[in-house]
């Protein structure tokens, strides 16, 4: 056996697995699993031998199992980012692409066993029904959400339901210490994708988009817009953190930027045919200057801009070396709600170079290479990144940029934490945020009157997080989980978190991201190369 053939061989049993599988799900189970099949094709082979598990194995197993398994056993031998999602993930990630859901429109948390609104959501029907921050729903219809522990998902599925019904809801608000009921209309909330957009300069926006979904593009254009009136020549388009999304999002908005004609990206599948996509002529920001911001968890979409730009010789990349995805998928429902994302094509810049990163070692590493990246010190040093002379490109006027490992930055911007601060973060966004955000709203919640004037401009300029408020923190943290972090040592860090937070319940997620990018090397990069 050849070593091409020894190294295909599992991905062409499994495939045959899944196939199998599939096509057993129509079959005339009145039969015996002796007969279900006249003949020997390795299909039939593997599809007997689920039937033989299912009809006659000592215990019971669930059949579907199997088959997700194996599905994913498949999917995980093609490549890295061809994946198996099931039904019951399906809708939610759907939702989440499509850019909006269907409910009442509130981010909620369970205040001593009440469902109670942390925040309205902009867009969603809560708002337009007079619901507030604060306020508890005891009662959805005739179910009760008070007095009883409950999954979010039991409570999410209280609140949902199909477009235009209604949920009858009995709130209790603290602040007036009354009781009421609303007939609220369930709609479509919007998922932003465009989550903050604001001035950093006199003549300097500022956009950041978290991934690109069916309305990011309209988001995005709202948001320049919205900036250009206030001034705006000039943008930071901030990537980081962004895994991707839709590709003819992606194209829309790289659109705006480039003169018409220009290359923006094409794609090759497996019979070696090629599609452009070539700018047009209604980019309505193609003279101003446009830093792009990524970083190691800069995907696909986001590496699909960077590199447009980079390949045209428009703006400028700052940051540190991208995530390396170069490969497209599209997604294919397998009948029973669940649905495969198969890899059937790779993307080119338009210089002609691939970004895909090698996984001939295998996912573990492939998706584990940020810990590589931080051991060679690349994350702190551009010299240390490593390239091949081999996949040595040129753009128009002279840039050498290379594929085969992401997009490398015009301009780096070193990771300035240790692994003890990078580790610490992890936390803090994982952990220690959510802790802030309960901490937090328990002082609004008592204090909710003495903000309900101020405005986002007022509350930035003049609130900040004393070394009391920092205590009491503390001293929250230890009542409420027994245990300490190291305030001290990384109180900076903190303190932004938690008046980030306060403007995110007060105001939103956009000055939420504004607070924290108070004091970013990044942004503090793009301000000493526009010399302000």
């Amino acid at each position: 056996m050849n070593k091409t053939t020894q190294y295909l061989l599992p991905v062409i049993i499994a495939a045959a697995v899944a196939a199998g599988v599939f096509i057993g799900g129509k079959l005339n189970f009145s039969a015996t699993p002796e007969t279900l099949f006249s003949s020997n094709t390795s299909k039939d082979k593997l599809n007997r031998l689920i039937d033989y598990i299912d009809y006659e194995y000592v215990d019971e197993v669930n059949v579907d199992s199997i088959v997700d398994v194996t599905v994913t056993n498949i999917l995980e031998n093609l490549d890295p980012h061809s994946i198996y999602i099931p039904s019951e993930d399906e809708k939610r990630i759907a939702e989440n692409m499509q850019g909006d859901f269907v409910g009442v429109g509130i981010r909620f948390d369970m205040v001593n066993d009440t469902l109670t609104v942390v925040r309205t959501l902009e867009g969603g029907p809560s708002v337009a029904a007079g619901i507030k921050a604060g306020d508890r729903i005891l009662m959805a219809d005739n179910d009760t959400l008070y007095g009883k522990k409950m999954r979010n998902t039991q409570i999410i599925s209280k609140l949902k339901g199909a477009e235009n019904t209604f949920v009858n809801l009995k709130i209790y608000r603290k602040q007036t210490d009354k009781i009421f009921n609303i007939n609220l209309q369930r709609a479509k909330v919007p998922i932003q994708s465009v989550v903050a957009h604001y001035m950093l300069t006199d003549d300097l926006g500022y956009i950041k988009i978290n991934r690109f979904a069916e309305t990011t593009y309209d988001e995005f254009v709202a948001a320049m817009k919205a900036l250009q009136q206030q001034g705006a020549k000039n943008l930071t388009l901030d990537l980081r953190n962004n895994p991707g999304g839709i590709l003819d999002v992606t194209r829309s908005i790289a659109d705006e930027f480039l003169e018409d004609g220009k290359l923006i990206l094409f794609t090759k599948n497996k019979k070696g045919e090629i599609d452009k996509y070539y700018a047009t002529d209604e980019g309505d920001f193609e003279d101003g200057e446009i830093y792009v911001l990524i970083n190691e968890k800069s995907a696909s979409a986001s590496e699909i801009i960077a590199g447009a730009l980079q390949d045209n010789d428009k703006g400028v990349i700052v940051g540190r070396r991208s995530f390396g995805k170069g490969l497209v998928q599209r997604p294919m429902p397998l009948g029973d709600g669940s649905v495969v994302r198969l890899t059937i094509s790779r993307y080119y810049t338009p210089t002609g170079r691939s970004i895909q990163r090698s996984y001939k070692n295998g996912n573990k590493d492939y998706f584990d290479e940020y810990y590589a990246r931080f051991k060679s010190g690349e994350l702190k040093s551009i010299d240390s990144i490593k390239v091949a002379d081999s996949l040595k490109f040129e753009t128009p006027k002279g840039k050498i940029v290379y594929g085969g490992g992401g997009i490398i930055p015009d301009v780096f911007v070193p990771l300035s934490s240790t692994p003890e601060e990078i580790s610490l973060e992890r936390g803090l966004r994982a952990k220690i945020v959510g802790y802030i955000n309960d901490f937090v709203f328990n002082k609004l919640d008592a204090d909710r009157a003495m903000y309900s004037n101020m405005k986002f401009k007022e509350f930035m300029d003049n609130f900040e997080v004393s070394d009391d408020l920092l205590e009491e923190y503390t001293n929250f943290l230890s009542d409420m989980r027994g245990q300490r972090i190291y305030i001290e040592k990384y109180a900076t860090q903190i303190k932004r978190h938690i008046k980030a937070v306060y403007i995110e319940q007060l105001f939103g997620i956009n000055g939420y991201q504004q607070q924290l990018n108070e004091g970013d090397e990044m942004i503090a990069k793009v301000l000493e190369l526009q010399g302000k």
